[in-house]
């Protein structure tokens, strides 16, 4: 479980194909004594299991495998070495909820229709999976790479986002532009009030 509140900015280091996994190795800034093998981690959305971890040129990693599942629903087959993707460890009991619960189920991928940028800040209009849509609603919240962000408006398949120099200073969202893909999960409340209306 996580609240959608980037910790860290990684790189991917390398990707190896093995069969139908996809080794992946991670560079972070996160104490490597802190993270066990198995811990669930957060990649620009995606929760994908730490499987090896240590230390390179003075730099944590951490290696996650990724299933054929992961890289036909999400961006990570589309990843490549160098690529800076969000991080965030798992929620601890009696951590501050600043965000809102994200399980790292992704739902699919939205795209950047449109990126405005002013006073230090960004505006983005995001064309989401016709599929998923409907869960999404103004003032709600949604993930998106991973970082909880709220909904500004509403028009049909695309909605609208905000952010403040902060959130584009220490995640990824700085380097997004128009036509990039982005990992979403729609937040868990609307998906079960959804499937309790269609229930009825």
């Amino acid at each position: 479980m996580f609240t959608g509140l980037v910790s860290d900015v990684g790189t991917i280091v390398s990707m190896e194909t093995r069969g139908e996994l996809r080794r992946i190795r991670i560079a972070c800034s996160y104490d490597p004594q802190t993270i066990l093998l198995g811990a669930s981690i957060a990649c620009s959305g995606p929760c994908l299991t730490a499987v090896e971890i240590g230390t390179q040129n003075d730099r944590t990693f951490f290696e996650v495998d990724a299933a054929a599942e992961t890289l036909a629903r999400t961006t990570v087959g589309t990843w490549v070495p160098g690529q800076r993707i969000n991080l965030e460890r798992s929620l601890k009991i009696g951590d501050e909820l600043g965000g809102h619960i994200v399980t790292g189920h992704v739902d699919g991928v939205a795209s950047i229709a449109e990126r405005r940028d002013f006073d230090g800040m960004a505006h983005y209009d995001i064309e989401a999976p016709a599929a998923i849509a409907r869960f999404i609603a103004e003032k709600g919240s949604v993930c998106l790479d991973g970082t909880s962000l709220t909904v500004n408006s509403v028009t049909g398949n695309r909605f609208t986002i905000l952010l403040i120099p902060h959130t584009l200073d220490v995640t990824t969202w700085g380097e997004r532009k128009t036509g990039d893909s982005l990992n979403i999960e729609v937040d868990l409340m609307a998906r079960y009030a959804a499937r309790l209306v269609e229930a009825k």
